[in-house]
């Protein structure tokens, strides 16, 4: 028990009575932590701010015998301009909501954290393509968690000659020969397996610093879209 203080981005938010609320709020260090949040739907609360979702915030926490109760909070980023947009909030929503499905309480996610503040400030202030931007970010956030693709050899025979495609069964690229044997892997041009392997090894503040053609960001959506759901075991839009 006693007080926390820890950086954090709120993933969601639900109203627990006339004037309280219960926050989720991604952590670095304490994973991701349910909070309570008393006193935050009053009009001069001064946790009102600190508490709108996706703010990124610095956060002072009393931790109790089973809870986690929220003492302050004051907003570094509300990221503005996706507030204002309802397909930058779309988007938004859906990186929350996949980064609230993948983390847990006490997992060391500074590296989601990481990737989730910076798929936002893109969301916010570039004007990348928003469906590009969410196929980098489920890649490299699959990437991180656990189920990094095979991308420099054949997922099945090991060789790193002729690979042409995507096996969802072996996790990874597969060559030309051992494609025949896996009819749900799907075909991928050069263009689209550079891309895969920058956005799994790129710096984190370097992986949206590419473009590709139309085409190619089909193959990546497609890929992305498929490979998540798998891993994950739940669809997504």
């Amino acid at each position: 028990m006693g007080i926390i203080k820890t950086k954090g981005i709120i993933l969601a938010q639900n109203n627990m009575s006339d004037n309280d609320k219960m926050v989720t709020i991604l952590t670095p260090d304490l994973g991701k932590i349910g909070c309570a949040a008393r006193g935050a739907r009053r009009p001069k609360s001064n946790l009102m701010s600190g508490t709108q979702f996706l703010c990124f915030a610095d956060f002072i926490i009393y931790k109790g015998t089973s809870s986690y109760n929220l003492n302050s909070a004051e907003p570094i980023e509300i990221f503005y301009n996706i507030r204002l947009d309802i397909d930058k909030l779309k988007y938004a929503v859906e990186v929350a909501k996949i980064a609230n499905d993948v983390t847990e309480e006490n997992e060391g996610s500074y590296r989601i954290l990481q990737l989730v503040l910076n798929t936002l400030y893109m969301i916010s202030e570039s004007e990348k393509e928003l469906e590009f931007i969410l196929s980098v970010y489920k890649l490299r956030l699959l990437s991180i968690i656990g189920f990094r693709p095979i991308i420099e050899k054949c997922a099945n025979c090991g060789k790193n000659e002729e690979l042409r495609y995507f096996s969802f069964i072996d996790n990874g690229l597969k060559c030309k020969k051992c494609k025949p044997q896996d009819k749900g892997a799907i075909e991928l041009s050069d263009t689209t397996i550079k891309a895969i392997r920058f956005i799994i090894k790129a710096e984190p503040k370097k992986i949206f610093s590419f473009d590709i053609s139309e085409e190619n960001k089909k193959q990546l959506r497609l890929l992305t879209k498929i490979y998540l759901d798998k891993c994950i075991e739940k669809e997504y839009d």
